[in-house]
């Protein structure tokens, strides 16, 4: 008899090279059903993306890698300027799927520098060079939330309740995840960490994606609604708030899923502090605040109707929906990357983050 399966025993985004398709968790089907999908066009990796079939800043942009590079490797000609000319136009057409998660973006300009620096080489060549690109993203991203984990580690004690809010866990990543790798990693440890999930409305994904992955693998996990926050923090129940991002501003400022910002200003309240866990490539230093972030807005049915089998809100209600909310600087306690924690003042912090990842990228090309 076969040993059971656990969600995290499953690669959240893979590449399956041999059949050309992007291979991915269907997340819209958790915690039910565990379906696998092999994308082989376009259209359908850039619906998996917008439909939140595959989520999370980091595991978007590892789909985008093998996703450009799938295009790429579909184009039939040998000519680098018609390459060059169709791989843009794919590029843009990913790139169109989500506009707040800025991985996106950093993955398929990531792509891009490789065809534009590697113009003299035959267009078969660079198809190689894309295909290796891809897989180093997914590669680092693995490393860059093991480092997460350990500096967030850093933060807290051994029995420590621990809140975090939408899914910033593996399912959102390749491995370990943000917010979540601190509590992976001190599960294995031995930490005993008390953890809360928020249930993040309307997409659940406290519930149905943090929840389910956290309780499958073993941490002691609570679900509260949204509006719970404030009572298991007021009880001293929660000692950190631990959350990822799509988008940090150059100061500081945060981009979560939608409720982030409620929680931060609860917490701040009780002297709870709250640590925004961003890979460096989710850092935006050509954003100057969260006031210039793009905030996706969602359909309206994902609030009057997805979750029910009759309508819950009356026909012809006006909704406002967006994805995200931006949490401001000075409700974050730090900013944990892989290359450090930053706190306060942001704008300075973070440059000398983005000054040691790019000391530690020429190192590597050496």
């Amino acid at each position: 008899m076969s040993e059971k399966k656990h969600i995290l025993d499953y690669d959240t985004v893979a590449l399956d090279d041999e059949d050309s398709a992007l291979v991915i968790i269907d997340q819209t089907q958790l915690p039910y059903n565990t379906e696998i999908l092999h994308l082989k066009t376009q259209e359908e990796i850039w619906e998996a993306i917008y439909k939140l079939q595959v989520r999370g800043a980091p595991a978007i942009g590892v789909a985008a890698g093998y996703g450009i590079y799938l295009a790429a490797k579909s184009f039939s000609t040998e000519s680098y300027d018609e390459f060059l000319l169709l791989f843009r136009k794919a590029k843009d057409y990913l790139n169109s799927s989500r506009p707040t998660a800025v991985n996106l973006s950093w993955a398929l300009n990531r792509m891009e520098r490789v065809v534009t620096s590697h113009k003299d080489l035959p267009v078969k060549e660079i198809i190689e060079l894309l295909h290796k690109e891809s897989a180093a993203i997914q590669e680092e991203d693995i490393e860059t939330c093991r480092r997460i984990g350990e500096y967030g580690l850093s933060l807290v004690k051994p029995g420590d309740g621990l809140l975090t809010h939408c899914n910033a866990g593996q399912l959102a990543t390749s491995k370990y995840g943000t917010a979540t790798a601190p509590m992976y990693l001190g599960y294995e440890r031995g930490y005993n960490f008390h953890i809360f999930a928020d249930e993040t409305r309307p997409l659940l994904q406290g519930a149905r994606l943090t929840a389910y992955e956290l309780m499958d693998s073993g941490l002691d996990v609570t679900l509260i609604c949204d509006n719970m926050s404030a009572s298991v923090m007021k009880k001293g129940w929660v000692n950190a708030v631990f959350v990822g991002c799509d988008r940090v501003a150059a100061n500081g400022d945060a981009a979560n899923k939608i409720g982030t910002s409620v929680v931060a200003a609860v917490a701040k309240y009780y002297n709870v502090p709250v640590y925004i866990c961003a890979p460096t490539s989710t850092i935006d230093m050509n954003t100057p605040t969260g006031e210039q972030i793009n905030i996706e807005q969602r359909p309206a049915e994902e609030v009057t109707e997805m979750w029910y089998k009759r309508r819950m809100a009356p026909e012809g209600i006006k909704v406002y929906n967006p994805a995200f909310d931006v949490t401001d600087n000075n409700l974050i306690a730090a900013i944990v990357t892989e290359y450090g924690i930053a706190r306060a003042p942001y704008t300075q912090s973070l440059k000398e983050i983005m000054r040691k990842k790019e000391e530690a990228e020429k190192l590597k090309q050496k």
